[in-house]
């Protein structure tokens, strides 16, 4: 195998393994928050429902967190062992964010253990409560962490290169670099969002599928409204990753909106196709990328003529963009709609073809984040690190790389199914009703 071969393999194991392990990441970000405000809702309502909601959520997220670390591990394999010389140069700056993300899970999965194994063993169930906060905070913090060490290969800082040789190296500069508010926020505001989606797409098939159970309906109702207000959050801090783009990665930018000479007025281009370096079929709003990247209609915007040809990333990139833009758009308005009909008592909303619409949220919305990461790293290309390192010089050369993607390809291809088999007879073996009874059960005392 040749060099090109081998970063060619490497490049595709890596893209095949963080989308993997991205679907458990997104999940483990975000359950843990919807597990808590819902214990909350009910402690406060005096509501078994929304505490039989937690309960069951947490029981289907233990089993994605132990998918998630096997993924995890993965990566930080695959990062030693396909990007050895990435990781030289990187890891002497930037370990700290890694060392403290692994601490972030350990912290969570402590408090884990501890709320699953003291259910029912708290008098005051507000005290119960509180071991979801380290939880919760252990899981968004990994999110940041990780984020912390992806923002710094947009935009790296905290050292200086002389001769090939790392010197005056600050990690806190390094972690607190350009990229870093927009990307951490952008991360953990859209897992929010697309646990919450996955969550309300539960609830809405067990309703299209006949069930009738109040525990369905306001699982849906709680989902839905946490979905909208994080998909609205997900919109605003999208649009400053828009500026952020314009100031410190124009070529990303440019790639993304197919923005190929610097004017100002520029126009927004989407949908579209590009045929022989001609745009066609594209939807145009006038002055709508002057201000997505400067908030002036009629600011200049620098397009790809301002850069070498091989340091353009790829252009299709614009349809990642597009995907992930009309589907955050899409979510914003079918949870928008839901609610407020919902709240005004309009009946559309509960039948089957709407909530089939809420079914196919969940996965789009999963979709959605696979189309981010894809932008954002395809996007940074021909750079591994912005600036400093090419991709392709920083692949290994070994000529197993091949052997590796069969046999991690093999791996995710079980797990994947493994953990659907799992989490489907878990929760065929203990439906709503069933478990309902059993709680009252044990609260009337007939279970000792």
């Amino acid at each position: 195998m040749g060099n090109e071969e081998a970063v060619f393999f490497s490049r595709v194991l890596t893209e095949l393994t963080l989308s993997f392990h991205i679907i458990f990441a997104t999940i483990g970000v975000g359950i843990p928050l919807m597990i808590m405000i819902a214990q909350w809702v009910g402690i406060k309502k005096n509501d078994e429902h929304y505490i039989l909601l937690a309960r069951r959520w947490a029981r289907g997220y233990v089993i994605t967190v132990a998918v998630g670390v096997v993924t995890g591990t993965a990566i930080g394999l695959q990062l030693s062992l396909l990007w050895p010389k990435f990781m030289e140069l990187a890891g002497n700056v930037i370990a700290l964010p890694l060392f403290m993300e692994t601490f972030a899970f350990f912290f969570e999965a402590i408090f884990l253990g501890i709320y699953l194994y003291t259910w029912d063993r708290f008098e005051n169930q507000k005290k119960h409560l509180l071991l979801l906060i380290p939880v919760a905070a252990g899981a968004s913090f990994s999110a940041v962490f990780i984020s912390i060490v992806n923002a710094f290969m947009n935009t790296p800082q905290g050292f200086e290169l002389v001769e090939g040789q790392l010197i005056n190296i600050n990690p806190l500069i390094a972690m607190f670099n350009p990229a870093m508010p927009t990307k951490v926020t952008h991360v953990v505001v859209t897992a929010y969002m697309t646990s919450a989606f996955v969550l309300a797409a539960i609830a809405a098939f067990r309703l299209l599928k006949g069930s009738n159970h109040i525990y369905h309906k306001k699982a849906l109702y709680l989902t839905m409204k946490l979905g909208l207000i994080f998909s609205i959050a997900s919109a605003i801090i999208g649009d400053f990753s828009g500026k952020f783009l314009a100031e410190y990665q124009p070529e990303k930018l440019a790639a993304a909106e197919w923005h190929f000479e610097t004017e100002s007025s520029a126009p927004l281009i989407l949908l579209g196709v590009l045929e022989d370096g001609e745009i066609k079929y594209e939807i145009k709003i006038p002055f709508a990328l002057s201000m997505l990247a400067h908030n002036d209609p009629t600011a200049e915007v620098i397009g790809l003529d301002q850069f070498p040809k091989d340091e353009i990333p790829p252009l299709y990139i614009h349809y990642l963009f597009d995907l992930m833009v009309f589907i955050g758009m899409w979510l914003v308005a079918i949870s928008a709609v839901y609610v407020i009909s919902i709240w005004k008592g309009w009946g559309f909303v509960k039948s089957k073809r709407f909530l089939g619409l809420i079914v196919a949220g969940g996965p789009l919305a999963m979709l959605a984040i696979e189309a981010g990461w894809w932008l954002t790293e395809v996007g940074r290309q021909p750079w591994i690190l912005r600036g400093l390192m090419k991709t392709e010089n920083a692949a290994t050369s070994s000529g197993q790389v091949d052997l590796m993607l069969i046999l991690f390809s093999g791996l995710y291809l079980i797990l994947g199914i493994g953990v659907i088999v799992v989490l489907r007879r878990m929760f065929k073996r203990n439906p709503v009703e069933k478990e309902m009874e059993d709680r009252q059960a044990e609260m009337d005392g007939e279970y000792h």
